[in-house]
Protein backbone atom coordinates (compact mmCIF):
# COMPACT_ATOMS: atom_id res chain seq x y z
CA UNK A 1 0.00 0.00 0.00
CA UNK A 2 1.28 3.26 -1.12
CA UNK A 3 2.40 5.98 1.91
CA UNK A 4 0.15 8.72 2.22
CA UNK A 5 2.31 12.01 1.80
CA UNK A 6 -0.42 14.76 1.69
CA UNK A 7 -1.54 16.49 5.47
CA UNK A 8 -5.07 16.84 5.56
CA UNK A 9 -6.81 20.13 6.87
CA UNK A 10 -6.01 20.09 10.53
CA UNK A 11 -9.12 20.94 13.09
CA UNK A 12 -9.30 21.01 16.85
CA UNK A 13 -12.22 20.46 18.95
CA UNK A 14 -11.92 21.99 22.53
CA UNK A 15 -14.72 20.56 24.31
CA UNK A 16 -15.41 17.75 27.24
CA UNK A 17 -15.54 14.07 26.75
CA UNK A 18 -18.70 11.30 26.26
CA UNK A 19 -18.02 8.29 27.84
CA UNK A 20 -21.10 6.68 26.16
CA UNK A 21 -18.90 7.56 22.71
CA UNK A 22 -22.35 10.04 20.93
CA UNK A 23 -21.27 13.97 21.98
CA UNK A 24 -18.55 15.60 23.17
CA UNK A 25 -14.86 14.71 21.84
CA UNK A 26 -16.28 11.46 20.70
CA UNK A 27 -18.24 12.95 18.67
CA UNK A 28 -16.29 15.66 17.09
CA UNK A 29 -13.39 13.35 16.11
CA UNK A 30 -15.97 10.79 14.53
CA UNK A 31 -17.23 13.93 12.27
CA UNK A 32 -13.91 14.87 11.40
CA UNK A 33 -12.47 12.04 10.49
CA UNK A 34 -15.81 10.82 8.53
CA UNK A 35 -15.42 14.46 6.22
CA UNK A 36 -12.08 14.36 5.55
CA UNK A 37 -10.07 16.14 8.44
CA UNK A 38 -7.37 15.29 10.76
CA UNK A 39 -8.98 15.87 14.26
CA UNK A 40 -7.19 17.18 17.32
CA UNK A 41 -8.43 17.82 20.45
CA UNK A 42 -8.35 19.64 23.66
CA UNK A 43 -9.97 18.10 26.65
CA UNK A 44 -11.85 20.48 29.01
CA UNK A 45 -13.98 18.18 31.15
CA UNK A 46 -14.90 14.82 31.66
CA UNK A 47 -18.12 13.26 32.24
CA UNK A 48 -19.76 9.85 33.07
CA UNK A 49 -22.51 9.43 30.30
CA UNK A 50 -24.85 7.34 28.68
CA UNK A 51 -28.35 7.03 27.05
CA UNK A 52 -29.63 7.64 30.10
CA UNK A 53 -27.67 11.05 30.88
CA UNK A 54 -24.99 12.76 32.51
CA UNK A 55 -24.45 11.19 36.16
CA UNK A 56 -21.05 13.22 36.70
CA UNK A 57 -19.02 15.47 34.99
CA UNK A 58 -15.52 17.34 36.39
CA UNK A 59 -14.09 19.68 34.68
CA UNK A 60 -10.11 20.04 34.19
CA UNK A 61 -7.87 22.89 35.52
CA UNK A 62 -7.23 25.57 33.54
CA UNK A 63 -3.52 25.20 33.13
CA UNK A 64 -4.66 21.33 31.94
CA UNK A 65 -6.31 23.19 29.29
CA UNK A 66 -3.87 25.84 28.09
CA UNK A 67 -1.16 22.72 28.14
CA UNK A 68 -3.10 21.14 25.64
CA UNK A 69 -4.12 23.53 23.45
CA UNK A 70 -0.51 25.44 23.04
CA UNK A 71 0.86 21.88 22.84
CA UNK A 72 -1.08 20.92 19.42
CA UNK A 73 -1.71 24.90 18.01
CA UNK A 74 2.40 25.68 18.39
CA UNK A 75 3.76 22.33 16.79
CA UNK A 76 0.97 21.06 14.65
CA UNK A 77 -0.97 24.19 13.78
CA UNK A 78 -4.84 24.40 13.31
CA UNK A 79 -7.18 25.79 10.46
CA UNK A 80 -10.50 25.35 12.31
CA UNK A 81 -11.35 25.35 16.04
CA UNK A 82 -14.52 24.01 17.60
CA UNK A 83 -15.31 24.43 21.11
CA UNK A 84 -18.01 22.71 23.23
CA UNK A 85 -18.36 22.22 26.83
CA UNK A 86 -16.53 24.57 28.42
CA UNK A 87 -18.14 24.03 32.12
CA UNK A 88 -16.98 27.43 33.77
CA UNK A 89 -16.54 31.13 33.57
CA UNK A 90 -12.88 30.18 34.09
CA UNK A 91 -12.35 28.06 30.87
CA UNK A 92 -14.32 29.66 29.14
CA UNK A 93 -12.41 32.75 29.55
CA UNK A 94 -8.96 30.63 29.01
CA UNK A 95 -10.43 29.41 25.85
CA UNK A 96 -11.49 32.72 24.50
CA UNK A 97 -8.43 33.96 25.23
CA UNK A 98 -6.26 31.45 23.37
CA UNK A 99 -8.84 31.53 20.16
CA UNK A 100 -8.16 35.58 20.00
CA UNK A 101 -5.09 34.70 19.53
CA UNK A 102 -4.83 31.79 16.99
CA UNK A 103 -5.38 32.62 13.10
CA UNK A 104 -7.88 30.24 12.05
CA UNK A 105 -11.77 29.72 12.16
CA UNK A 106 -13.59 29.66 15.02
CA UNK A 107 -17.03 27.64 15.58
CA UNK A 108 -18.23 27.88 19.06
CA UNK A 109 -20.76 25.61 20.20
CA UNK A 110 -22.40 27.54 23.50
CA UNK A 111 -23.41 24.32 25.02
CA UNK A 112 -25.32 24.80 28.20
CA UNK A 113 -27.38 21.63 28.65
CA UNK A 114 -26.83 18.09 27.69
CA UNK A 115 -29.61 16.59 25.26
CA UNK A 116 -31.29 15.05 28.62
CA UNK A 117 -31.38 18.14 30.21
CA UNK A 118 -28.24 17.84 32.42
CA UNK A 119 -26.48 21.06 33.17
CA UNK A 120 -22.88 21.55 31.33
CA UNK A 121 -21.97 24.92 32.01
CA UNK A 122 -22.15 27.08 35.46
CA UNK A 123 -24.80 29.82 35.30
CA UNK A 124 -21.90 32.32 36.22
CA UNK A 125 -20.48 31.49 33.23
CA UNK A 126 -22.70 32.76 31.25
CA UNK A 127 -21.99 36.37 31.15
CA UNK A 128 -18.15 35.05 30.21
CA UNK A 129 -19.98 33.32 26.93
CA UNK A 130 -21.42 36.19 25.98
CA UNK A 131 -18.43 38.69 26.66
CA UNK A 132 -15.27 37.01 25.68
CA UNK A 133 -16.02 33.62 23.53
CA UNK A 134 -18.78 34.51 21.19
CA UNK A 135 -16.88 37.54 20.16
CA UNK A 136 -14.25 35.53 18.88
CA UNK A 137 -16.55 33.44 16.78
CA UNK A 138 -16.50 32.94 13.21
CA UNK A 139 -19.80 30.63 13.69
CA UNK A 140 -21.77 30.44 16.67
CA UNK A 141 -24.06 27.41 16.90
CA UNK A 142 -26.82 27.81 19.91
CA UNK A 143 -30.08 25.57 19.94
CA UNK A 144 -33.24 27.45 21.30
CA UNK A 145 -32.43 26.25 24.90
CA UNK A 146 -29.57 28.22 24.39
CA UNK A 147 -30.83 30.80 22.87
CA UNK A 148 -32.80 31.39 25.78
CA UNK A 149 -30.06 30.74 27.94
CA UNK A 150 -27.41 33.87 26.40
CA UNK A 151 -30.61 36.13 25.26
CA UNK A 152 -33.74 35.41 27.51
CA UNK A 153 -35.26 35.13 24.02
CA UNK A 154 -37.54 32.20 24.34
CA UNK A 155 -38.17 31.20 20.12
CA UNK A 156 -41.91 29.62 19.22
CA UNK A 157 -41.62 30.30 15.55
CA UNK A 158 -39.51 30.83 12.33
CA UNK A 159 -40.14 35.11 12.72
CA UNK A 160 -38.81 34.48 16.89
CA UNK A 161 -35.81 32.89 15.22
CA UNK A 162 -34.55 35.91 13.11
CA UNK A 163 -34.98 37.77 16.19
CA UNK A 164 -32.74 35.23 18.12
CA UNK A 165 -29.73 35.65 15.39
CA UNK A 166 -30.30 39.39 16.39
CA UNK A 167 -29.34 39.00 19.66
CA UNK A 168 -26.70 36.54 19.11
CA UNK A 169 -24.98 38.80 16.59
CA UNK A 170 -25.34 41.46 19.35
CA UNK A 171 -22.19 39.68 21.05
CA UNK A 172 -19.87 39.76 18.39
CA UNK A 173 -19.93 36.31 16.18
CA UNK A 174 -19.60 37.18 12.36
CA UNK A 175 -22.30 34.63 11.58
CA UNK A 176 -24.68 32.63 13.73
CA UNK A 177 -26.83 29.89 12.96
CA UNK A 178 -29.85 29.45 14.95
CA UNK A 179 -30.93 25.64 15.03
CA UNK A 180 -35.04 25.31 15.16
CA UNK A 181 -34.87 21.56 15.43
CA UNK A 182 -36.91 21.80 18.44
CA UNK A 183 -39.53 23.63 16.62
CA UNK A 184 -41.91 21.07 14.60
CA UNK A 185 -42.54 20.96 11.34
CA UNK A 186 -39.33 20.15 9.14
CA UNK A 187 -35.70 20.80 11.02
CA UNK A 188 -35.26 24.42 9.92
CA UNK A 189 -31.85 26.66 10.81
CA UNK A 190 -31.14 30.36 10.00
CA UNK A 191 -27.73 30.93 9.38
CA UNK A 192 -26.92 34.56 9.01
CA UNK A 193 -24.39 37.89 9.40
CA UNK A 194 -26.84 40.11 9.80
CA UNK A 195 -27.19 41.18 6.26
CA UNK A 196 -27.76 37.84 4.06
CA UNK A 197 -29.89 34.97 5.35
CA UNK A 198 -29.68 31.70 4.73
CA UNK A 199 -32.27 29.35 5.39
CA UNK A 200 -31.61 25.63 5.88
CA UNK A 201 -34.59 23.00 5.56
CA UNK A 202 -34.44 19.30 5.76
CA UNK A 203 -37.54 16.66 6.33
CA UNK A 204 -37.71 16.08 10.32
CA UNK A 205 -37.23 11.55 10.35
CA UNK A 206 -38.69 9.68 13.14
CA UNK A 207 -35.96 8.92 14.83
CA UNK A 208 -35.59 9.31 18.81
CA UNK A 209 -31.52 8.76 18.61
CA UNK A 210 -30.55 12.16 18.12
CA UNK A 211 -27.25 12.30 20.92
CA UNK A 212 -24.72 14.51 19.40
CA UNK A 213 -26.25 16.50 16.78
CA UNK A 214 -25.20 19.57 18.31
CA UNK A 215 -21.55 18.74 18.96
CA UNK A 216 -21.82 16.99 15.36
CA UNK A 217 -22.51 19.63 13.47
CA UNK A 218 -20.66 22.16 14.71
CA UNK A 219 -17.69 19.90 14.06
CA UNK A 220 -19.03 19.32 10.51
CA UNK A 221 -19.00 22.74 9.94
CA UNK A 222 -15.33 23.27 10.88
CA UNK A 223 -14.57 20.40 9.28
CA UNK A 224 -16.01 22.56 6.07
CA UNK A 225 -13.93 25.66 6.99
CA UNK A 226 -10.65 23.74 7.55
CA UNK A 227 -11.29 22.53 3.54
CA UNK A 228 -11.49 25.78 2.43
CA UNK A 229 -14.78 26.32 2.06
CA UNK A 230 -16.52 29.39 2.80
CA UNK A 231 -19.26 29.80 5.88
CA UNK A 232 -22.52 29.18 4.09
CA UNK A 233 -21.01 26.29 2.12
CA UNK A 234 -19.45 24.91 5.15
CA UNK A 235 -22.66 25.20 7.08
CA UNK A 236 -25.10 23.52 4.16
CA UNK A 237 -22.69 20.61 3.93
CA UNK A 238 -22.69 20.49 7.76
CA UNK A 239 -26.65 20.01 7.68
CA UNK A 240 -26.76 17.73 5.45
CA UNK A 241 -24.24 15.33 6.98
CA UNK A 242 -26.04 15.89 10.19
CA UNK A 243 -29.31 15.16 8.60
CA UNK A 244 -28.26 12.14 7.06
CA UNK A 245 -26.67 10.93 10.29
CA UNK A 246 -29.85 11.34 12.25
CA UNK A 247 -32.00 9.67 9.93
CA UNK A 248 -29.44 6.88 10.46
CA UNK A 249 -29.34 7.13 14.19
CA UNK A 250 -29.47 3.80 16.35
CA UNK A 251 -30.21 2.71 19.46
CA UNK A 252 -27.77 2.00 22.41
CA UNK A 253 -28.20 1.44 26.11
CA UNK A 254 -31.90 2.09 27.42
CA UNK A 255 -31.88 5.81 26.40
CA UNK A 256 -31.53 8.02 23.51
CA UNK A 257 -28.84 6.29 20.87
CA UNK A 258 -26.52 8.46 19.08
CA UNK A 259 -26.45 9.83 16.01
CA UNK A 260 -24.46 7.72 13.03
CA UNK A 261 -21.14 9.41 12.29
CA UNK A 262 -20.11 6.71 9.67
CA UNK A 263 -23.25 6.91 8.01
CA UNK A 264 -22.05 8.21 4.72
CA UNK A 265 -19.37 4.70 4.54
CA UNK A 266 -22.40 2.30 5.67
CA UNK A 267 -23.92 0.35 2.73
CA UNK A 268 -27.54 1.29 1.68
CA UNK A 269 -29.62 -0.15 3.85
Amino acid sequence: MPIRTAVPPRVLTVAGSDSGGGAGIQADLKTMLALGVHGMSVLTAVTAQNSLGVQGAWELPVDAVRAQYRSVADDIGVQAVKTGMLASAALVETVAELLAATDAPVVVDPVGVSKHGDALLAAEALDSVRTKLLPVATVATPNLDEVAQLTGVVVTDESGMRRAAEEILGFGPRWVVIKGGHLPGEAVDLLTDGSAEHWLRAPRHDNRHTHGTGCTLASAIASGLALGQDVPTAVRGAKTYVTGAIEAGFPLGGGIGPVDHGWLTRPAR
